[in-house]
């Protein structure tokens, strides 16, 4: 019992963090209808940012949430302008490549920069810090980490469905032309898209790197996680990337206690019965 207990607290946990890594790829496909294949990396950037100023600045990984979401949001508006606006025009085909080929660059320039070698953060303020509730010890980074996953989550959720820039959003994601007609500028709006998606992902980033090792190959673990995740919730479903991140996030602990080895597969094997039998999803159009 007590056993379950944890493997069921830590499985919500990281849940909530997949949720926060996975909306952003939710969002941008629902507003534009486009897969952002550099996902991780934008994740990956995160990490490197939390990484940097706790080692050569010696500043606390917390400090650094708000610079990776400002970074974030920024590589996110100038990938929509500088290749997603002129690759719009072209086949699909062509909009899977230029986000294809803007992970391989994101992911040698890191490469390169920081060469291929693991790293990880040391000392901060939750680092290998532990909570005990009665039987139940938590990973007191893990346990804060999904805690603010949880409220940026909230956040944006709040923007998207109560605010007046949240029902431009919307009304871009359900149709873009009407939406322009009705004298919402749609290129702004795929811009936020990509500047929110880009904002949410290297947040989830900068608190991964709390427990989790940074290297420049790191985003691809997590953008077929995100996958997963926004297929089982439904492509551009916000709510249903919250509930499907934390069923993920349940399957992963859950058979990664038992079968380490095979944790991922059964992830993989979630999105291809997905895919084959309810391709929309739990809560998708």
């Amino acid at each position: 019992m007590e056993l379950t207990t944890q493997l069921i607290i830590y499985g919500v946990l990281m849940g909530l963090v997949f949720a926060l890594i996975a909306l952003g790829l939710s969002l941008i496909f629902g507003v534009m209808n486009i897969v952002n294949f550099a996902h991780g990396e934008f994740l990956m950037v995160g990490m490197y940012i939390a990484y940097l100023l706790s080692t050569f600045l010696h500043l606390d990984p917390l400090l650094s949430l708000p610079i990776a979401a400002m970074a974030g949001y920024l590589l996110g508006i100038m990938s929509y302008h500088l290749l997603i606006h002129q690759i719009l025009r072209g086949p699909m085909v062509a909009q899977l490549f230029g986000t294809f080929g803007l992970m391989l660059f994101l992911r040698y320039l890191a490469m390169y920069i920081f060469t291929p070698d693991v790293r990880s953060i040391k000392q901060g303020l939750l680092v290998g810090k532990t909570l005990s509730l009665g039987w139940v010890t938590l990973d007191l980074s893990k346990s804060v980490s999904a805690a603010l996953c949880m409220i940026s989550f909230g956040i944006v959720y709040w923007m998207i469905y109560k605010t007046k820039l949240g029902r431009a959003l919307r009304a871009t994601s359900i149709d873009s032309e009407a939406a322009q007609y009705m004298g919402i500028d749609t290129k702004k709006m795929n811009a936020l898209a990509w500047g929110i998606g880009g904002a949410t992902v290297s947040l989830a980033g900068s608190l991964l790197a709390h427990f989790y090792y940074v290297t420049p190959t790191v985003g691809m673990l997590f953008t077929l996680i995100a996958f997963a995740i926004v297929a089982l919730g439904g492509f551009g479903s916000i709510s249903g990337a919250f509930v499907a991140g934390i069923i993920i996030g349940l399957i992963m602990v859950i058979s990664g206690h038992f079968l380490s080895e095979l944790k991922f597969t059964f992830v993989y094997i979630v999105y291809f019965l997905v895919v084959v039998f309810r391709p929309r999803g739990l809560f998708g159009w």
